[in-house]
């Protein structure tokens, strides 16, 4: 409808001239107002939205990730450390223990010299004959030292005459001796004996006999020094 040179165009109740012109309308929604950021570099920022001095999850657990494998580095370097302290002090318990120091166990050649003669010596200065006691007499003074040649030597008498009066002989037979304790310088024995005495016009008899024996490294052998009936 024409007025004087001038077109109204109304669409329902709102004329043309009421509408809102562009540069009026608000912004859309979820973009950056005046004064933010470019949006590409608030896109690439890896801190927005965090204060000063904070980082991102992301870097924290990296940190932590790095610092883990030095953690576990020094624990395993203190258990070895430890493990290697432990197995040092059991080592040396175990070559101080009293069964390691027992040469019985560990020297074979040792253990026999000293059962050979530990028995050789029993069986001289135990067998005697009516003629034969002065010789049993001087193989105690070689083989018999301290409290054995004491003990022997007061018996003896008694032996000595027994066996000129009733034509006594006594043979004695080492069945076995066994070593329990052997150091560089002493041993301990355990010996079992068979002894056949005889007396002139009568059989024969027989007894056992079980003996403590300490020896004695005396220049290069070994001497009885004392003697324990069992």
């Amino acid at each position: 409808m024409k007025r004087g040179g001038t077109t109204d165009v109304v669409t329902g109740d709102t004329d043309v001239e009421d509408a809102v012109e562009p540069d009026e309308l608000d912004e859309p929604a979820g973009l950056p107002g005046d004064g933010d950021d470019d949006p590409e570099a608030a896109a690439q920022s890896p801190s927005a939205g965090t204060g000063p001095g904070e980082g991102t999850d992301d870097d924290t657990g990296a940190r932590t990730g790095r610092r883990w494998p030095r953690v576990l580095a020094g624990v395993l370097a203190v258990v070895l450390v430890a493990a290697g302290a432990a197995l040092y002090v059991a080592g040396r318990q175990l070559r101080d223990t009293p069964a390691t120091s027992n040469r019985a166990l560990t020297d074979s050649a040792a253990t026999a010299q000293v059962a050979g003669e530990v028995t050789n010596a029993l069986g001289k200065v135990f067998s005697y004959s009516p003629e034969g006691t002065a010789a049993t007499k001087a193989s105690a003074q070689k083989l018999l030292a301290g409290k054995a040649l004491q003990q022997y030597a007061a018996l003896f008498g008694q032996v000595e005459k027994q066996s000129a009066d009733q034509k006594l002989t006594l043979t004695t037979h080492v069945v076995r001796a066994g070593v329990t304790r052997l150091t560089p310088d002493t041993a301990h024995l355990l010996v079992f004996l068979d002894q056949v005495y005889e007396r002139e016009g009568k059989a024969a008899g027989k007894a056992a006999a079980q003996l403590s024996v300490t020896a004695q490294l005396r220049e290069g052998h070994w001497t009885i020094v004392e003697i324990t009936p069992r």
